[in-house]
């Protein structure tokens, strides 16, 4: 019987090609409506999609067949993934099909902000010819701060050094020792702020990222300096982008990407002062698009042909009981890389996973760690099959083992980074399937739920220290859920999770540092 490809976007005639040389039978239904294919899901193995495709859990239920489903792109909100996964089904992407148009694209994007194309094009539409007005920059010799050194930052590096640019590079979690120091120099991201003539943004957008260049850091930036952005929309606070232009605070910006997209035709970047905006072209080339097509379909075919497992996004066990099992720790151990990913803020030497009771199956428990940990501090393509690969590929070490030593527990997970400014370590379990809880942080013993708004505090244990935080807070009408309180033997030093009702600004935790008991105070925000 012949294994049934259904396609239900546009892809290339050279993916559909592939397909067919795999003696597929291989069902192309762009833009048909799902509920008029539900006969045809039913029957299906494999399922490619690009963005124009929503896999919901009815349709997932529905298709009794399928083994994986395959996104011609790297984006995969558009497919319920822990159904997917629920029932066993593979989901895989092509995470690196854009980067080279990225790089090349951000490039261009300099290039053209560097001499006033956009403006000396419009100057000859409206019947000008300002050629005085419009005296541009050379790249040459000009400090290019690239904020984010994953895949398409070093693209963007390798091709600014052909203009003879100087490199500047910002990236919490990578150190100097991964780059020649003669081609780049890996700094603070205020000294990168401050000292680049151009700064280009390539980094996920999450908490972490969103309005990392607000007003207030822009005003950090040379008058002359520019900023591009070609990664996500969010990370430049488009706002105050729009005033730092008009108010001549930097002297330009190349926008790609926008927090609501399209944007809207009065939005306030229009018409802004000297900027270059594109309708987020940065992988709409069509060798990445072809890629892409390409790409996923060779990886469909690898699957059913082969057994090869590539770029998949989801846990690949193939035996659902096992899988069931399981899912309850992956969560568990997601949240905690999630909780140590936030608290960590140096590059990262040694992720390392120990597993007792009935977790027996400790390297997975390790793949699913690395994960959390890394895909919010580099980019948001990592998986579950590159994780081990990206972390060597940064200088990490990794380590699992199991332990039958006798523990409180049916079932505990240790987690432990080493950063370069020291030790992280937590610890979980589940109880009662679902039951989730994190039982011990940096050696303190405690009850915690991880979920929603948290702040982690080290303080001096000496009295009255509850009380100040718990009023400053108050003060500020900030509600306090919960508040853990922990000892560690033979240390100065007390620990405590204070759970909010909702995240809190900046300000605050600046506030809550200032106090003379406390050592050091993070957010945290799992879920």
């Amino acid at each position: 019987m012949s294994i049934k490809i259904l396609v239900t976007d546009p892809l290339s005639d050279a993916g559909i090609e592939l397909l067919n040389q795999s003696n597929f039978e291989v069902i192309f239904k762009p833009g048909v409506p799902l509920d008029d294919l539900l006969s045809i899901i039913s029957d299906i193995d494999g399922w490619i999609i690009r963005s124009g495709t929503k896999i919901q859990k009815n349709h997932i239920l529905k298709a009794k067949k399928l083994q994986v489903i395959g996104r011609a792109g790297v984006g995969t909100d558009n497919i319920d993934i822990e159904s997917a996964t629920l029932n066993g089904i593979v989901v895989m992407n092509v995470p690196d099909g854009n980067t080279v148009s990225a790089a090349e694209h951000t490039l261009a994007m300099i290039s053209a902000l560097s001499r006033n194309i956009q403006l000396g094009h419009m100057g000859l539409v409206n019947g000008s010819w300002d050629r005085h007005k419009l005296v541009g920059h050379e790249l040459r010799g000009k400090i290019l701060g690239v904020v984010g050194l994953g895949k398409i930052g070093r693209e963007v590096i390798k091709r600014a050094l052909s203009f003879d640019m100087k490199i500047l590079g910002y990236d919490p979690y990578v150190s100097q020792d991964y780059f020649d120091d003669s081609e780049i120099k890996v700094v603070s991201i205020d000294e990168l702020t401050k000292n680049s003539d151009y700064i280009s943004l390539h980094v996920p957008f999450n908490d972490k990222t969103k309005d990392l260049f607000d007003l207030n850091r822009m005003k950090m930036m040379k008058k002359t300096s520019k900023i591009i952005n070609v990664a996500r929309g969010g990370i430049i606070n488009e706002n105050d982008l729009a005033q730092a232009l008009d108010q001549e605070i930097i002297s330009g910006a190349a926008i790609d990407v926008f927090i609501n997209e399209p944007i809207d035709k009065n939005h306030e970047l229009i018409s802004a002062k000297n900027i270059l905006l594109t309708p987020h072209l940065g992988a709409s080339t069509f060798e990445a698009k072809e890629g892409v097509s390409k790409g996923i379909c060779n990886q469909v075919s690898e699957f059913f042909l082969n057994e090869k497992l590539l770029n998949v996004l989801n846990v690949p066990v193939s035996d659902s009981s096992l899988l069931k099992r399981m899912t309850p720790l992956y969560k568990l151990t997601e949240k905690m890389g999630s909780i140590l990913s936030q608290l960590s803020s140096s590059p990262i030497k040694n992720i390392s996973v120990t597993c007792y009771g009935k977790v027996e199956d400790s390297k997975s428990i390790l793949t699913v760690l690395l994960k959390s940990v890394l895909e919010n501090i580099i980019d948001s393509r990592i998986n579950m099959i590159n994780a081990d690969y990206v972390a060597k590929e940064r200088g990490i070490l990794s380590s699992h083992s199991y332990k039958n030593d006798s523990v409180p527990f049916l079932n505990l997970i240790k987690c432990f980074v080493e950063t370069e400014n020291g030790n992280l370590e937590i610890s979980g379990s589940v109880f009662d399937k679902n039951h989730m809880r994190v039982v011990n942080i940096m050696g303190f013993n405690i009850d915690l739920n991880p979920e929603g708004n948290m702040l982690f505090v080290i303080n001096k244990d000496t009295p009255g220290v509850v009380g100040k935080i718990g009023s400053l807070l108050g003060n500020l009408n900030i509600n306090i859920a919960s508040y853990l309180l922990g000892r560690v033997n033979n240390s100065e030093d007390a620990y405590s999770v204070i759970k909010l009702d909702a995240s809190i600004p900046s300000e605050v935790l600046n506030n809550l540092e200032e106090l003379d008991e406390i050592v050091k105070v993070w957010q945290v925000k799992i879920g």
